[in-house]
């Protein structure tokens, strides 16, 4: 079993059922169906270069993914992580090199009466 995804140029439903049609027409095919993206979903025992080919002579058609129709699951343990303490505060990491010695400013007030304002 296979599932085969093609994407189909058409614009209409007219051109949807054609294409519903031509494909439901050939044998060895379980289901079918066309989503609103117009993505042709066919599953069943056939080749798809067989459903492409009947889909060329109706519209212009992509060959997006062939696969099996259903993917086994596997159970796989999931492992249990002990909750992780929520870090409330984080320090800031600049680019900082401790060897580099930084400059250190201040202002010096030459006049007396200055409170910060100059307005």
């Amino acid at each position: 079993m296979k599932k085969t995804v093609v994407k189909l140029e058409i614009y209409d439903d007219r051109d949807k059922r054609k294409a519903m049609k031509k494909v439901s027409s050939l044998s060895g095919i379980n289901s079918i169906s066309i989503d609103k993206d117009y993505k042709l979903t066919v599953t069943g025992d056939i080749d798809p270069v067989i459903i492409v080919r009947k889909l060329k002579k109706l519209c212009c058609t992509e060959l997006l993914s062939v696969g099996p129709a259903k993917e086994e699951k596997k159970d796989v343990p999931k492992k249990v992580e002990p909750e992780k303490p929520i870090d409330v505060w984080r320090p800031y990491h600049s680019h900082y090199c401790p060897h580099q010695i930084m400059p250190e400013y201040y202002f010096v007030r030459e006049d007396p009466n200055w409170f910060g304002c100059l307005l």
